[in-house]
């Protein structure tokens, strides 16, 4: 097998330096020193005689970037129990690497710590991408901060709270999207509502989802409560008319459940999920509720990792103005600025068929 040709053997066969090979391969002068035309031909006929292809590895570390976006997950996005709630989000980020010309590395070799992922260790490998998405509905603060302090540019998907500096991300409008929905059910009769779920105890989505319950609680007078897990015994001893559930399986629980009692639903008792599935939950039902953008918000994090990138910020923001609620769609092409580096995306809302009229 031929040995592959070298920039030091183009050197050697047209009598220049191995850095002025290098300047005539990027197209580039070196500041005050020029390559005569004569001699950038005479490099380029040997480069097109001996058939010479550049070290990609090489070529990228010279630039500075390598164009590889890393995805950092703290759960297993692919086994099925997970009920492809993370496929939409890895096609967003898929098809906007694809569109900036970037390839992807999925980090995997991380330990495993109390059953999550953990960013640092001692064989980590964040530093072969230029930069990273992560990937989880729980993110671990510490390692957060860390990355906020030291770097490589991230960005999460999905809201962070700020982490000794304030968060790259593109989240999703659970606030809004929750309190239109209990709007909804008020402005149908209901007047006790329940919400099922971590809350305030969960992660941020499950605590934003809970601030927009609340909130819209207050505004419209309605009597609430929070329950950790589907209880029906207590809706019904309640006379709690409306379940507002956190995850899309424990809405279909509770229906299963409201069957076996007897109880219909809607007509008996409303459910409105807040959310799409995370975990399998077979069910013919339509819910009322709302999808969360996750295919866009994929996509939007490879935007403002991009931005960062080109920007020269580690992460954080650093050299491109912050900013939030900037609607999905077009699409940013690499450069672009300014760019803000915190959005949040509106969800789409429902209709399904599991709110009515509250009977009396």
């Amino acid at each position: 097998m031929a040995r592959r040709v070298t920039q030091q053997d183009i050197a050697r066969m047209t009598g220049v330096s191995q850095a002025t090979v290098s300047l005539v391969l990027n197209g580039r002068d070196d500041g005050d020193v020029r390559i005569a035309p004569e001699t950038r031909d005479r490099v380029l006929e040997a480069i097109r005689r001996t058939g010479y292809v550049a070290d990609p590895i090489a070529r990228r570390l010279a630039a500075r970037h390598n164009r590889i976006l890393g995805v950092f997950t703290y759960e297993s996005v692919f086994p099925a129990g997970t009920g492809d709630f993370y496929h939409p989000f890895l096609v967003g980020i898929e098809e906007c690497a694809e569109r900036i010309g970037c390839d992807l590395l999925l980090f995997t070799s991380a330990p495993v710590v109390d059953g999550r992922r953990r960013i640092f260790h001692q064989d980590n490998r964040l530093r072969l991408a230029d930069g990273c998405i992560l990937l989880g509905q729980w993110l671990d603060s510490a390692e957060l901060a860390r990355l906020v302090a030291e770097g490589p540019a991230f960005v999460s998907v999905g809201r962070r709270d700020d982490a000794g500096g304030p968060v790259p991300y593109v989240g999703a409008d659970y606030p809004g999207a929750t309190a239109a929905q209990v709007r909804a059910a008020v402005e149908r009769g209901h007047r006790r509502l329940v919400y099922v779920g971590e809350g305030t105890t969960g992660p941020e989505s499950h605590a934003d989802r809970m601030r927009g319950f609340t909130g819209a609680a207050a505004e419209t007078g309605a009597e609430i409560r929070h329950l950790p897990l589907p209880n029906l015994d207590a809706i019904v001893a309640e006379a709690r008319t409306c379940v507002f559930v956190e995850e899309f399986a424990d809405g279909v629980a509770l229906a299963q459940q409201a069957a076996e009692w007897g109880l219909r639903v809607p007509e008996d008792l409303s459910i409105v999920a807040l959310g799409d599935p995370t975990r399998p939950a077979a069910t013919d039902i339509d819910f009322t509720g709302f999808r969360i953008p996750r295919k866009e918000m994929g996509w939007q994090a490879v935007e403002v990792l991009s931005a960062l990138l080109e920007a020269g910020g580690p992460s954080g923001g650093a050299g491109v103005p912050g900013g939030a609620g900037l609607p999905g769609g077009a699409g940013l092409p690499v450069g672009a600025g300014p760019v803000a580096t915190q959005r949040i995306l509106p969800c789409e809302p429902v209709a399904g068929t599991t709110l009515a009229v509250a009977r009396a």
